[in-house]
Order: C-alpha cells, then sequence, then structure tokens
C-alpha cells in the first residue's frame, strides 16, 4: 500500500508541475460559478429552490467537462512513460505493475476530486453568499451531484487507462480519448434517441430502455442526479422519468462503479501482457 501512495503522490506532483490542477480547477470553478450566478433565477416558475437548479446545471456541466479533463490526464498515462522510456526504469524497481497502475490511478482520480471538490464548493459558498435559502433535501442532492460527479471522473480515468494500455502511441490514444468522449457525451444518446423515435414504443420496454440506459456512464449519471427528487426532476423536465423509474439510486451508484472496476480491471490484463 506504501508503495501505491507514494505512486499517486508522484502522479499528484507531476499534475502540479503540468498545471493540470491549476487548469482543471479554475474552469470547473469559473464554470461552476457562471452557472450558480445566472443560473439561479428562472427557480419561481418551476417551485425548485435555487439550489436545485444549481445542481441541474452543475450536473449539466459535469457530464460534458469531467469526462473530457479525465480523459486527457489519463489516456497516455502508461502509453506516454513507454515512450518517454520511463516506465522501464520505474519497473525496474521492486514494484508490480498493477501497483504502478493503481498508483497512477488514485493520483489522478485525486486531481479530479480536488479540482471537482473545490470548483463546485466555491459555487455553493457563492450561492450562500447571496443569501439564497436552501433546504437539507437540496443540499443532499448537491453533495450527490458532487460525490457522484467525482466517480464520473473515476469511470472515464478507468477508460483513459485502458486505451492507454492497449495503443502503441500517444497520438493514437489521443485521438480514441476524444472518440469515447464524443461517443458517451453525445452520439449515444442521439442514436438513442433516433431508436426511440422509430420505435414509437412497439418494441422497446422500460426495462430494456433502463440497459441501454447502463450501457452509458452518462446516463447512469444523468439519472442518478436529474432525476433523483421530485423538485429537482420537475425542473430538469425528468419528472415523468422520475414516476416510472425501476433503478434505484443505489443501483445507479452500483453502475457506475462497475464502470470503473471493469476498465481497470481490462487495463491490468493489458498492461501485464505489453512488452515495454
Amino acid at each position: 500500500m506504501k508503495t501505491i501512495l507514494l505512486l499517486s503522490d508522484k502522479e499528484v506532483r507531476e499534475g502540479l508541475r503540468n498545471r493540470w490542477v491549476v487548469a482543471a480547477t479554475g474552469l470547473l470553478a469559473a464554470l461552476a460559478l457562471t452557472l450558480t450566478f445566472l443560473g439561479s433565477a428562472p427557480t419561481g416558475t418551476v417551485g425548485a429552490g435555487a439550489l436545485d437548479v444549481v445542481v441541474i446545471s452543475l450536473a449539466s456541466l459535469t457530464i460534458f467537462i469531467v469526462p473530457l479533463i479525465a480523459l486527457l490526464i489519463s489516456h497516455d498515462a502508461i502509453v506516454g512513460e513507454i515512450e518517454r522510456g520511463t516506465m522501464t526504469l520505474l519497473l525496474s524497481y521492486p514494484v508490480r505493475r498493477r501497483q504502478v497502475l493503481l498508483g497512477k490511478f488514485l493520483g489522478h482520480l485525486a486531481i479530479l476530486a480536488f479540482a471537482t471538490c473545490v470548483g463546485y464548493g466555491l459555487a455553493a459558498i457563492a450561492l450562500l453568499v447571496t443569501g439564497k435559502v436552501a433546504g437539507a433535501g437540496s443540499w443532499a442532492a448537491f453533495m450527490t451531484m458532487t460525490a457522484s460527479s467525482v466517480l464520473l471522473g473515476a469511470v472515464f480515468v478507468a477508460i483513459g487507462y485502458l486505451v492507454s494500455a492497449l495503443v502503441a502511441d500517444r497520438a493514437t490514444a489521443g485521438g480514441i480519448a476524444i472518440s469515447i468522449w464524443l461517443v458517451f457525451v453525445v452520439l449515444y444518446d442521439m442514436a438513442l434517441l433516433g431508436l426511440l423515435v422509430a420505435d414509437q414504443g412497439r418494441t422497446i420496454s422500460g426495462g430494456t430502455l433502463d440497459a441501454l440506459l447502463l450501457f452509458n456512464p452518462t446516463d447512469v449519471y444523468r439519472l442518478l442526479n436529474l432525476a433523483g427528487s421530485g423538485d429537482i426532476a420537475a425542473a430538469s423536465g425528468m419528472a415523468g422519468t422520475v414516476q416510472t423509474a425501476v433503478l434505484t439510486p443505489a443501483a445507479l451508484l452500483a453502475a457506475l462503479a462497475a464502470w470503473v472496476v471493469a476498465p481497470m480491471a481490462l487495463a491490468a490484463v493489458a498492461f501485464s501482457r505489453r512488452e515495454l
């Protein structure tokens, strides 16, 4: 465990040196503050509180930004070090490949968690400064959104590691990472919507739709945060989803956790078989 923590500390220090921590934190903080000040105005028409609207805005932001940041910091974690020759040097020490993988993962996850918590925490502080009142349920939804945002980031860090363990060079890893982001964030939902429109409810049942949503971690995240409570669901236009929901919050969290474990397990297998 000490070796893994040392490796994760190395990744954090490299992230500080490469300005990843500052850049990710600054980007998330700037966007979160902008959405907080501009997005809390229309709360009166839907009966949702200011913090509920902030949760909706930040959850929508997370789906686009956090996976992209996660893939950018992780796609060359393995192949990059192999190209630079530092991986051979690192493995010459008494350290196993799975320890390297896990240590790097924890380091990158720490960077992403710091950026997310600080950025979204500043948004919450800004909301308090403006004098907006929020109930316990709204704060619980905000905390769930922040924690699940970190978990969504962990999913795409793991996917980035799988890509990095499989490809031959950094350029290919970067191209595949951007393609993965595009598929999960944009194209998958467009294709699913087109399928539902074409089907018109004839063959795709609610259970089938739930299964299809589980194949996309961003959809799992969206269901967890935007359909988690009545006020937020009403304000986000997902009230009907809440009424017909089959997947519980525990099941959605388990699905996100599985999206972390499966790519990391595959990355470990690929890395263990890779010749340096």
